[in-house]
C-alpha cells in the first residue's frame, strides 16, 4: 500500500513539474535565491533541467550557487551555460574570479565575454561590486587601457547615460550625429526609441520598436520598452499582451507578474489580476506591496471579506505602517463597519499625521457612529491640510 502511494505521489510530482513553464521555473529560482532560500533554489532548478536544459535554467542556477557561496557549482553552471549557448557565461565567470581575487583569470573571462555576443557595457563593467576589489590590481589597468568599446557603442552608452540624467536634448543630438554614420544600426535604433520614449513620443518610438521586433520578436529588451510604451500611451490590454509574451519567451522575474497585474486592473480583468497577484505572493509571502494590490483587487472585485483578509495580514506583519492600516480602513469604510473604520484610521493618522483624505473618512466614521463632536475635529483637521470635500461636513455639522 505503502509503494502504491508513493508511486502516485511521485507521479502527482511529475505531472506537477512538467505543467510548469520554463519561466515559472525561473520565476521561483530567483525568489527563493533572494529570499536566502539558494539551496532550495538549486533544487527546484536541478528538476527544471530535466526538462529546459537552456542557457537560462543554468545560468539562473548559477547565481543560486553564487548566493550560496558554492563557488564551485557556480563555475559549472557558467561553463555548462556556455557549452549550451557559447559566450552566455564568460561575464559570470568573470565576476566569480574576481571575487576570489584572481585578476588574471577574471579578465580572461572577461575577455571572451566582450568577445562573445554576450557583451557588456563599460558601465555595466564598472558598476558591478564584483569587480571592485580589481580596481587596483595591475591586470585590471591594463585591461581598460585596451581599445574595448567602437565609437558607437561609446555613443549609445553616452546616450543612455543623458537619459538617465534627464538630458534628453544632448542624448538627441548625439544620436542625431551617430546615425549619419550608422544608418542600419539596430542598437542605434534602439537607442531612438528610447529617446522618443522619453520625449514621450510613443507613435515614433513605437514604430522603432515594430521594425526592431520584427527581425527579434522574442527579444527582451525591446519587448520591455514595447511594453512602457503601450503603458504610457494608454494601451494597458497592449502592455499585458507584451507581459505575456516577454513570460512565453522565458522571461524569469517575478516583477513582471505585478507589471502585467496592474495592466490588467486598468483593463477591469479583476480576476486576472488578482492571479498574479497571488502568484507573485507564492513567490515572496507576506510582501506588503503585493499583500495590498491584492487587498484592493479583492475589494474591487466585489470580496471585501477576502480583501479584509489581505489587509489583515499585511497589518500583522507590519504593524508600523501606515498604509496598511488606511488599506484595512478604506475596507471597512465602504462596508459601513464604522467602529472598525474609525480605529483603524485613528492608527494610521497617530503614524502619518499628514493625511487629509483619512481625517475626512474619520470624520465621516465618526459622524456616523453619532460622534459629532469628534467629527468635527476630524473634518476642520481635513480642511487644514487641504481637502476641499470637508467644507460641505463642516457647514453642514459643525457650524451652529
Amino acid at each position: 500500500m505503502k509503494r502504491i502511494l508513493l508511486l502516485i505521489f511521485i507521479a502527482l510530482l511529475t505531472a506537477g513539474l512538467k505543467g510548469q513553464t520554463k519561466s515559472d521555473f525561473l520565476m521561483e529560482g530567483r525568489a527563493l535565491t533572494e529570499r536566502g532560500k539558494t539551496a532550495e533554489a538549486a533544487a527546484l532548478l536541478s528538476r527544471a533541467l530535466e526538462s529546459y536544459p537552456d542557457r537560462d535554467v543554468y545560468l539562473t542556477r548559477a547565481e543560486a550557487f553564487l548566493a550560496g557561496d558554492d563557488y564551485s557549482g557556480a563555475i559549472n553552471d557558467y561553463n555548462s551555460a556556455n557549452r549550451v549557448s557559447p559566450g552566455s557565461g564568460e561575464y559570470g565567470l568573470a565576476r566569480i574570479y574576481a571575487l576570489k581575487g584572481d585578476a588574471t583569470t577574471a579578465v580572461y573571462h572577461l575577455e571572451l565575454c566582450l568577445g562573445s555576443k554576450y557583451r557588456r557595457s563599460e558601465r555595466e563593467i564598472m558598476l558591478d561590486p564584483a569587480f571592485s576589489l580589481l580596481e587596483n590590481r595591475p591586470e585590471w589597468r591594463q585591461f581598460w587601457r585596451k581599445d574595448i568599446y567602437t565609437s558607437l557603442e561609446k555613443g549609445i552608452a553616452e546616450i543612455e547615460y543623458n537619459l538617465s540624467t534627464g538630458r534628453v536634448t544632448d542624448a538627441k543630438s548625439l544620436f542625431t550625429e551617430l546615425r549619419a554614420g550608422y544608418p542600419e544600426s539596430d542598437e542605434l535604433a534602439y537607442a531612438g526609441a528610447m529617446i522618443s520614449f522619453s520625449e514621450k513620443k510613443y507613435p515614433e518610438s513605437l514604430k522603432a520598436l515594430d521594425a526592431l521586433l520584427a527581425e527579434e520578436p522574442d527579444n527582451e529588451k525591446y519587448l520591455r520598452l514595447l511594453a512602457r510604451n503601450q503603458e504610457a500611451s494608454g494601451n494597458p490590454a497592449g502592455a499585458s499582451s507584451t507581459y505575456t509574451r516577454l513570460l512565453n519567451a522565458g522571461a524569469g522575474e517575478p516583477e513582471l507578474l505585478m507589471l502585467r497585474a496592474e495592466c490588467y486592473r486598468k483593463t477591469g480583468e479583476t480576476d486576472r489580476a488578482l492571479k498574479d497577484v497571488v502568484r507573485y505572493l507564492d513567490l515572496y509571502p507576506g510582501e506588503k506591496k503585493a499583500l495590498g494590490r491584492a487587498g484592493k483587487l479583492a475589494a474591487a472585485s466585489g470580496d471585501n471579506l477576502l480583501a479584509l483578509t489581505y489587509f489583515s495580514e499585511n497589518l500583522r506583519l507590519h504593524p508600523h505602517d501606515a498604509e496598511c492600516y488606511i488599506d484595512r480602513a478604506n475596507a471597512y469604510f465602504v462596508s459601513n463597519s464604522w467602529e472598525f473604520a474609525a480605529k483603524d484610521y485613528s492608527m494610521a493618522l497617530d503614524l502619518q499625521p499628514q493625511n487629509p483624505d483619512a481625517w475626512l473618512n474619520m470624520g465621516i466614521s465618526r459622524l456616523s457612529m453619532g460622534n459629532r463632536e469628534g467629527a468635527c475635529f476630524d473634518f476642520k483637521k481635513a480642511f487644514n491640510q487641504g481637502n476641499k470635500k470637508a467644507t460641505e461636513y463642516i457647514s453642514r455639522n459643525c457650524i451652529k
